[in-house]
């Protein structure tokens, strides 16, 4: 596989009101080198597309609400000019010093990496006890169900070589939070090459979580409800 080296990866980043931590975030991410980073908003009622273009961001508006539809028109967009896309959070609960650790493991002929917080030097600083059983739940459905060894499921930081994501992009169709777990399932269906790597998740900045238990986690349910049938029965 191709080697991929900083000036080969394009960020992206999905905001939503997050007007008092994107501009940190895209700071800490040129600070390391990383200049192209595209910010999809969701329809900010704050300052956060103003302050994304001030820092050098690009910016693009998301034509459907929901951080999956913003993800899915993101991975469309012409902008993804590098051979690496990031995904991450606008929070700043994710640490860009742990993104050449992605790019690390994608050089290791993976064609996706995940972060996740429950690996051996992990962490989550934002949990709690009910995200943790929900997440719990939802990654022994997925592991049982595809025999998949994943220790982490509804966490966004993940890294992509681009003919991965070419490849991945087609097949999604989720609208809010399950679009991760969507990923991780449907990358595993199409064979890729997946790779998990130890991720401290911080404490978000300002604010409180857009994610809802009781909303999303039905959501992230019945996708795996589906892709499990979509396994199993046959379509005429």
């Amino acid at each position: 596989m191709e080697r991929i080296d900083d000036f080969d990866i394009t960020v992206i980043i999905p905001a939503l009101n997050e007007e008092r931590t994107i501009g940190m975030v895209i700071q800490e991410l040129k600070q390391m080198g990383y200049n192209s980073i595209l910010i999809i908003d969701g329809k900010s009622h704050d300052r956060t597309i103003e302050v994304a273009k001030e820092y050098g961001a690009n910016v693009i508006v998301q034509n459907e609400m929901g951080k999956g539809a913003a993800l899915r028109q993101a991975f469309n967009h012409s902008d993804l000019t590098g051979q690496a896309i990031v995904m991450m959070d606008a929070d700043g609960s994710m640490d860009p010093k742990e993104i050449p650790l992605l790019i690390k493991s994608l050089n290791s002929n993976a064609d996706l990496v995940k972060g996740s917080r429950f690996l051996f030097y992990g962490n989550s600083e934002d949990m709690n006890a009910i995200r943790r059983i929900g997440n719990s739940f939802f990654l022994f459905l997925v592991n049982f169900f595809w025999s998949t060894s994943y220790t982490d499921l509804c966490y966004g930081f993940a890294a992509f070589r681009k003919n991965a994501l070419e490849k991945l992009r087609l097949h999604l169709k989720s609208s809010s939070f399950e679009i991760e777990t969507e990923v991780f399932i449907k990358a595993k269906k199409l064979g890729l090459k997946i790779v998990e790597i130890p991720s401290i998740e911080l404490r978000r900045r300002h604010g409180k979580s857009n994610l809802s238990i009781f909303r999303d986690g039905p959501r992230i349910l019945r996708v795996i409800i589906e892709e499990f049938l979509d396994r199993y029965l046959i379509k005429k």
